[in-house]
């Protein structure tokens, strides 16, 4: 299926959006916008996944933050995902694997550099791209097969780099959170994609890395505000401690009196991140 091309971007002059199937599912498509900067490649890209607790957002959610990131000189993939309940664990985390799997190997017509593939999640959607890179060659997690891309393609999963912001990357705590301050839209949101608190510590990063299971581990960067009432406080912190403890490199930046949604961040958080994470997708091979 060609792309479709969209011209909304003025805002930032030079960014080519294009929308794009990545996956065909009982004859259901799932789609993405790729946003690709000005200039000549090649380029980092980055698999975004938007948040909304596992039962709601699509590709459209992440657009205005996106965009930004796209104008640092980063390819961003903004993917819709397999909502629950319908859809319960893992189908999402197939779909972040099949579309990184996508990406790199169309990378040729997006100007990538195969090499410097990593990924952005915000909220939920950072949950689902950690379990994606950690466990990146899974079979519950390479179910899908990309659109346009043949059998014997040898592209697989394994990301460069990972960012996530307002993860909820220890689902099993901030469940445990929502129980005590009675929150029943997390709990409900929760029960949804993971039906039983044994699936939400086996799908937990920080306990996958405590269980000392195999997991691959790209450097990340894990943002967090200080008063973020949708998470432990200690998220980021707790995740990127445990995962340099198993041998990777991390980083957990806490934005002082800073909320969940990224929308709300102010400039200096904002410009903060995207230089982190510029310089990250820049380095990172």
């Amino acid at each position: 299926m060609p792309d479709t091309f969209f011209h909304w971007s003025a805002s930032l002059s030079g960014i080519s959006v294009t929308e794009t199937v990545y996956t065909v599912t009982g004859g259901t498509a799932r789609k993405a916008l790729v946003y690709k900067p000005a200039g000549k490649g090649p380029f980092p890209a980055m698999v975004c996944v938007h948040g909304g607790a596992w039962v709601s957002g699509d590709r459209f959610a992440t657009a205005g933050f996106a965009e930004r990131v796209a104008a640092t000189g980063i390819v961003i993939m903004a993917i819709d995902t397999r909502l629950s309940p319908q859809y319960p664990y893992p189908a999402a985390v197939a779909d972040v694997n099949c579309a990184t799997r996508w990406l790199k190997y169309h990378a040729g017509r997006y100007e990538i550099d195969p090499g410097r593939i990593g990924g952005l999640g915000v909220s939920s959607g950072g949950h689902l791209l950690l379990l994606s890179a950690m466990r990146f060659d899974d079979p519950r997690y390479c179910t899908e097969m990309p659109e346009n891309v043949p059998l014997s393609a040898k592209a697989d999963a394994r990301m460069a780099f990972v960012v996530t912001c307002s993860g909820v990357l220890d689902p099993l705590a901030r469940y445990r959170m929502a129980e005590k301050n009675g929150d029943s839209d997390i709990l409900l949101c929760h029960r949804a994609f993971f039906r039983h608190m044994e699936i939400m510590e086996e799908a937990s990063p920080p306990q996958i890395l405590s269980r000392q299971e195999k997991a691959d581990l790209p450097p990340a960067l894990f943002f967090q505000g200080s008063d973020d009432p949708r998470l432990p406080p200690d998220t980021a912190e707790k995740t990127a401690r445990a995962w340099k403890r198993a041998g990777g490199t991390a980083t957990a930046i806490i934005y002082p009196e800073t909320g969940h949604s990224v929308g709300t961040w102010g400039k200096k958080e904002l410009a903060d991140m995207l230089f982190r994470t510029q310089s990250l997708a820049s380095v990172s091979c």
